[in-house]
């Protein structure tokens, strides 16, 4: 029988995370200020779940440990088809609006910053982005995922082929 000596080997995450942000944020207390780190994380399988997290911390490493921690609890699942979105959608939060859009394969991703790790920690390979408003990038993040929680799912769109909003087909249906 086998012992291990000192410490075994971590199995590799299944998350692949991306520090979005990392920055110096202090409170004054009486006596002086206090500095302490914040950071912003991405983090996503690259199959359809995304997730983010944003955390402070004495320092960096324990800033980005507290965020990867929180990002696993608010993962997402993200409807796809075919490494694109199934239809236009729009989102905002707060001043950020953020607009994305199917894409052909071999488009790739063309997005800015923030909302491009959330693009492809989602594992989306063809679409088209525009970042609007604020450039904040906590509120684009949340903006992007917002977003593409509120996609749906391909087989209800595929039956509804109008150009009319979904709450108006509705309507309709019921008179």
């Amino acid at each position: 029988m086998a012992r291990f000596k000192g410490k075994q080997r971590e199995s590799k995450s299944e998350f692949d995370q991306q520090v979005v942000e990392v920055s110096r944020v202090t409170r004054v207390v009486a006596g002086g200020k206090r500095m302490r780190f914040r950071a912003l994380v991405v983090l996503g399988d690259k199959k359809g779940r995304v997730g983010m997290g944003l955390k402070k911390g004495s320092d960096v490493s324990e800033a980005i440990k507290k965020a990867v921690a929180s990002a696993r609890k608010k993962l997402i699942k993200v409807n796809m088809t075919k490494g694109t979105i199934p239809h236009k959608v729009f989102a905002k939060f707060k001043a950020s609006q953020v607009m994305l859009k199917p894409a052909p394969p071999g488009t790739g991703v063309i997005a800015g910053g923030p909302v491009r790790s959330v693009i492809e920690a989602a594992g989306i390979t063809n679409i088209v982005s525009k970042m609007l408003g604020s450039s904040n990038k906590i509120n684009n993040v949340k903006a992007a995922i917002v977003a593409l929680s509120s996609l749906k799912k391909p087989r209800f769109i595929e039956s509804n082929n109008d150009s009319k909003p979904i709450k108006e087909i509705k309507d309709n249906e019921s008179k």
